[in-house]
């Protein structure tokens, strides 16, 4: 009777590990011993995260217009999922893959989310919750659209000013930090701010102006923030001692942020002790060497794009002598 019962269990757990072996790593043997384990230990979360996209375009609309958002899993195996929508903590009703906002309110302002899942036979499994995107419903007159996503140093910034039922615009303003940057005619409602600088950072508004039967009307948008990165960060050294201590020996980590469009070009790294190189560049950003007193610091290089950054030098292991005074005379 138990064999027969076992024999049965084996049976339902290899279509159980089809169902689960997508997403998340079980268990690839089974055990008749360990059959009730595996059912207690199952997760039920798969190891890859849901990926939400605006397909709409902008993330600032005005109150009335419409939002599209789109929810993808990235299952190679192609299961049938259903997708749970939220906003903030709040969970929407719709499931489909797709979610679209017709006629929004300004209550509809916040961050969207996505997740999948679906029921196997042991039980629901979810993914992980996309990262959000923001949606931003303005029920003012004007909006000004700028990129959601960060801009570099020295590319062009581009920032549109739209007025609530399109007038014939007379003349927009745009102002950072609340100081007029450019103007100019109304029949171009786009502004371009070329060769970025981190100075460029800010929180940028418009004003717009128009006639209507010789009467001029003007408003003016709510600020919205436009970060500027730069490509290559300067770089700040970690120095990790007695990484190796049977070799007597300590690792050298450059941190630092490369920003540079995809397909990136390649970064080299060098390391220094006493303002003199530790070996020839390498692509990868740590560096193992003997630990000794000494002072030390890298550098980040892109050739291709002719950029170099190095850190602050770092003291290990010296002793800074003080230097001493000299003897006040009477």
């Amino acid at each position: 009777m138990d064999q027969i019962f076992f024999t049965n269990i084996l049976s339902i757990c290899t279509d159980i590990i089809l169902e689960v072996i997508s997403g998340f790593t079980l268990i690839t043997k089974i055990d008749p011993l360990n059959v009730f384990f595996f059912f207690s230990a199952v997760p039920t979360e798969t190891s890859f995260r849901a990926n939400i996209e605006l397909v709409s375009g902008h993330s600032r609309i005005f109150s009335g217009e419409r939002a599209h958002l789109r929810c993808s899993i990235p299952d190679v195996h192609r299961s049938n999922w259903t997708y749970l929508w939220f906003r903030g903590s709040e969970e929407l009703s719709q499931t489909g893959q797709e979610l679209n906002l017709l006629n929004t309110k300004v209550q509809e302002s916040g961050k969207y989310y996505c997740q999948g899942t679906r029921n196997t036979k042991v039980g629901k499994i979810r993914t992980q919750q996309s990262v959000p995107v923001e949606l931003k419903v303005d029920g003012g007159w004007a909006i000004l659209q700028v990129p959601r996503h960060p801009q570099l140093v020295g590319s062009t910034l581009e920032v549109t000013c739209r007025v609530r039922g399109n007038p014939r615009l007379e003349e927009i303003i745009l102002y950072k930090d609340g100081v007029e940057v450019m103007r100019q005619n109304g029949h171009k409602p786009d502004f371009y701010l070329t060769n970025l600088s981190l100075e460029d950072l800010g929180v940028y508004s418009c004003r717009a102006s128009w006639d209507v039967m010789g009467q001029t009307h003007s408003v003016i948008s709510a600020g919205a923030h436009v970060q500027i990165l730069e490509v290559l960060s300067q770089p700040v050294l970690k120095i990790i001692p007695n990484y190796d201590t049977q070799l007597k020996r300590m690792k050298l980590i450059c941190h630092v942020q490369y920003n540079a469009p995809a397909p990136a070009p390649p970064i080299d790294f060098y390391f220094y002790k006493n303002n003199r190189r530790l070996g020839p560049a390498t692509s990868d950003n740590y560096n193992v060497v003997k630990q000794t007193p000494g002072l030390y610091s890298c550098k980040a290089r892109v050739p291709q794009l002719d950029l170099s950054k190095s850190s602050e030098p770092k003291n290990f292991g010296q002793i800074r002598v003080a230097q001493p005074q000299r003897p006040s005379h009477l």
